[in-house]
């Protein structure tokens, strides 16, 4: 039944088309060959007539493929390191990351169109920072339909925060899988401004205002409590996975963090199956009841200037210009969160 109905609106495609083209030619034999008079008139006739056409064969098209588009799975990608604006990271030779919010806004787009039946989130990602892997899970989580997550190379940490949400969990036999744990750090240059004869002072307001914070030896009451706020994360992580997946908890936690290959994955229940993308369309299409289904990747719209904005911080980087931001930041948040 779903071939047919394929066939059927590939076939409402084509009337379309060639509909818009044949009254556009029509009109254009009226105006420019039947009514002028003269041999001239008629060959000049004809070629505007053909020339209308064709354009009316592009309208024609434009209005079949968004009445009757040849897509029915949305396809997002989460890439690299998973922050808020997609920066690759600390070092000048990191790698461009996912920007949280992008991939959100492409699996709401995706949502939104009438045509998409199902998500195929596709991830490649050692994992990045608490909010924004758990806003990506969550975007997932209220697309309505069925969403597969599919891991090729690596899926970790936050990777896997996203992964645990979507209603199917395939990878690679070579997959690395896991990694379900937290990791909290900040720098200590206490020593180092010591050395140089430095001192440090801070005024604070609150007894762990300054938390973390680099330039001051960490007391072990400070340690706790941010050892605590670690703990609490690794607590939502597990919480989530547990859900997600329908796991125990203990299980979740006797993996102590540890990464695994495709097929021990699938072993420990981390996914569900092994198997190509193919496969996964595959998969797709008996959740959709389809023979087949056609995905179509989807991103957020960014205009020309977002665009060369985005190109120009690249190469910025490559040539060791981001070194300045990257110490700036050090200074703006200096206790990190990562899963």
């Amino acid at each position: 039944m779903s071939a047919g109905i394929e066939g059927r609106d590939g076939r409402r495609r084509l009337a379309i088309v060639i509909g818009g083209a044949a009254l556009a030619l029509v009109a254009g034999w009226v105006l420019f060959v039947v009514v002028p008079a003269g041999n001239g008139a008629r060959l000049l006739g004809v070629v505007l007539a053909i020339t209308l056409g064709a354009l009316g064969a592009r309208i024609g098209s434009r209005i079949a493929a968004s009445r009757y588009p040849g897509y029915n799975v949305a396809a997002v990608s989460v890439e690299g390191p998973i922050t808020r604006d997609g920066g690759g990271g600390r070092l000048p030779t990191g790698s461009q990351g996912t920007s949280a919010d992008d991939v959100v806004e492409a699996i709401e787009s995706a949502d939104a169109d009438e045509s998409i039946e199902g998500l195929l989130v596709e991830l490649d990602t050692p994992g990045g920072q608490v909010v924004p892997s758990e806003d990506i899970r969550l975007a997932t989580d209220r697309f309505e339909g069925p969403t597969v997550a599919y891991a090729t190379d690596t899926c970790a940490s936050g990777g896997y925060w996203i992964a645990s949400g979507c209603g199917a969990f395939f990878a690679r036999e070579g997959s690395v899988i896991g990694s379900i744990g937290v990791l909290g750090s900040r720098p200590n240059a206490s020593d180092l401004l010591e050395r140089v004869g430095i001192d440090y002072e801070q005024f604070t307001a609150g007894e762990y205002k300054d938390a973390g914070a680099p330039f001051k030896q960490i007391g072990e009451d400070e340690r706790a409590y941010l050892q605590g706020l670690v703990d609490d994360f690794y607590e939502q992580f597990v919480e989530r996975v547990a859900a997600g997946r329908d796991m125990d908890s203990a299980t979740i936690r006797e993996t102590e963090a540890r990464v695994y290959l495709g097929t021990d994955a699938l072993d420990r229940g981390l996914i569900d199956a092994i198997g190509t993308r193919e496969e996964v369309k595959e998969h797709l299409a008996e959740e959709l009841g389809r023979d087949s289904v056609t995905v179509e990747p989807f991103e957020p719209d960014r205009g020309v200037a977002e665009r060369l904005q985005g190109g120009a911080r690249a190469t910025a980087f490559a040539f060791g210009a981001g070194v300045a931001s990257v110490l700036s930041r050090e200074e703006e948040s200096d206790l990190r969160f990562r899963v």
